[in-house]
């Protein structure tokens, strides 16, 4: 297992990024473009903590079986694009994992799998976990029960969240960056 690991609800980070090109589109009057990809994990990277270097960050984006693509990324197709793909950038190496859990799991339960197994990982050091708004409480119940001082986590979600043994970031940054959107556009 690599040091850093991005974990990620596909679903929901799309969604997300659908409406944020939506309301962007409306209020800059202009086209956004889907989300760059490789952007968003080093933009994920960075917010957790990842500073440039020859680090290795695997992506970890957990989705139903039926989705097959996250429709406002660049490149987004599960098993064409991204499926054990990597680049290589600032921050170092990011390696893409696309689980469905094969219809024996849903992806919520997968999500919440993934995301225990990565935390008993000795040599996981940075973790960087983005849920479905639905699941934060219980998400925020497996990170109470952690007892790893030496990990750093953090929880990316629209609006912070209450309490926890965690760091917490705002997903809709990351997302602006990799959708080309500028903050001296905002008026």
């Amino acid at each position: 297992m690599n040091e850093n690991v991005i974990i990620a609800d596909a679903n929901f980070v799309d969604k997300v990024a659908f409406d944020l090109i939506v309301n962007f589109e409306r209020m800059l009057e202009r086209r956004i473009p889907q989300a760059d990809m490789a952007r968003w994990a080093e933009c994920i990277a960075l917010d957790g903590g990842l500073r440039e270097g020859d680090h290795q960050t695997v992506v970890i984006l957990t989705h139903d079986k039926e989705q097959t693509e996250m429709k406002n990324f660049a490149p987004g197709k599960f098993a064409e694009e991204l499926e054990g793909m990597a680049f290589k950038g600032n921050l170092g190496e990011f390696c893409f994992s696309t689980p469905n859990g094969e219809g024996f799991v849903d992806k919520d339960e997968l999500f919440m799998d993934t995301l225990q197994t990565v935390l008993q990982q000795k040599d996981v050091k940075r973790v960087m976990v983005i849920p479905d708004e639905a699941h934060y409480d219980e998400v925020r119940s497996i990170l109470r029960k952690m007892d790893d001082d030496e990990k750093r986590i953090t929880v990316f979600a629209m609006q912070p969240m209450a309490g926890g043994n965690f760091r917490q970031e705002i997903l809709g940054y990351s997302l602006m960056a990799a959708l080309g959107i500028k903050g001296e556009e905002i008026k």
